[in-house]
């Protein structure tokens, strides 16, 4: 799904603030070391046991768009780009209704459709249960999304209560993560950090699709997903592939023989 990005500096520039929380961390980025265990740390502070960051670019629907990732759950985040999760997982769309925190769990996030639910029977069983998750528009053209993982599969009272006494920390954390330590490798468009994964499946479905003429809306319906989702595919089908449009990407994977037109 994403480039995995790792943190190389962090901006400090004159009179940024940086809040308490956070110090531990800063300074661990700005002597380049691993920050897996500091954010594992602060995240566990928080009662949660991973912690997901994404950033897209917002390209224009027939060219390439940029996908990067900060994650503590690398494997998850791999296997989340090859299943092609974006479009059913509730963390993403639910949180876009909103501009506060989703808080959810394995019981609240169901119902919403048997391959939700599918995705959350696989998320429960790569170690995330429950969590909370926002989404925002930044700066850079930048949608970003950011969630905190638990393996715990309810939020009782106790628990709800806790997250509600951290999530201004929580909110603020992710802010923070985003502006001081991945703003800056964004601006200066660090290469991928690990192996550009191939397609998944749905990619290849729309690919294989494309190849044989049909439109967004067609695959849309083909498909049962929205235009928006298609579109969304296709930036990252332009990107793995190296294609400047559609149409580019349909002839590399002709060529290359990922896909085949009838």
């Amino acid at each position: 799904m994403y480039e995995l990005m790792p943190v190389v500096n962090v901006d400090l520039r004159p009179g940024r603030f940086v809040p308490p929380l956070l110090e531990s961390l800063v300074t661990a980025a700005a002597r380049g070391d691993d920050l897996v265990a500091s954010v594992r740390s602060i995240v566990a502070s928080f009662g949660f046991d991973s912690f997901e960051y994404g950033a897209s670019t917002s390209a224009r629907p027939d060219c390439a768009g940029e996908n990067f990732a900060y994650t503590t759950i690398p494997e998850w985040t791999m296997h989340y780009g090859r299943m092609g999760y974006v479009e059913t997982d509730p963390r993403i769309f639910m949180a876009c209704k909103s501009a506060v925190p989703m808080v959810w769990d394995q019981g609240s996030a169901r119902g919403l459709g048997p391959r939700v639910d599918a995705f959350l029977d696989d998320a429960r069983r790569h170690g995330i249960g429950s969590g909370v998750s926002f989404v925002w528009h930044a700066a850079l053209d930048l949608h970003v999304v950011v969630a905190f993982n638990s393996r715990v599969d309810t939020n009782d009272d106790i628990r709800t209560k806790t997250i509600m006494r951290n999530l201004s920390d929580i909110f603020m954390f992710g802010r923070y993560f985003h502006e001081l330590l991945m703003v800056p490798a964004l601006a200066r468009g660090k290469p991928p950090a690990a192996p550009l994964p191939p397609l998944s499946i749905r990619e290849r479905e729309c690919l294989r699709l494309a190849a044989n003429g049909m439109t967004t809306k067609d695959i849309s319906h083909k498909l049962d997903i929205s235009s928006r989702t298609v579109q969304f595919h296709f930036g990252k089908i332009c990107w793995k592939l190296r294609a400047s449009n559609r149409q580019e990407a349909v002839a590399r994977g002709v060529q290359t023989g990922i896909v085949r037109a009838s």
